[in-house]
């Protein structure tokens, strides 16, 4: 069940630290009954971030596998030798 409580809430530091710490998810923190922010413990985040991670590589893999199969893509040496031609490298 989400956590919700009102932004005075956090006035008392130690007590809504531990709110956050023992709370199966995010807590929801209002200001006049509409939702203002979202707190949640470092180590959910961390994993948040890993996963949004993981699915951007993923759809990106899935967009080169697509080029690849459609013979869109080109050639590493052949890019490098056209960026090195332009560029005077």
């Amino acid at each position: 069940m989400p956590v919700c409580v009102p932004i005075k809430d956090m006035r008392d530091t130690a007590k809504f630290a531990e709110l956050v710490e023992t709370a199966p998810g995010p807590v929801t923190v209002t200001k006049n009954g509409y939702s203002k922010f979202v707190v949640m413990r470092a180590a959910d985040y961390d994993a948040l971030a890993d996963v949004q991670a993981l699915t951007h590589l993923r759809e990106r893999m899935a967009v080169a596998e697509r080029e690849r199969a459609e013979h869109a893509g080109r050639d590493f040496s052949e890019f490098m030798d056209e960026i090195e031609a332009r560029h005077g490298i």
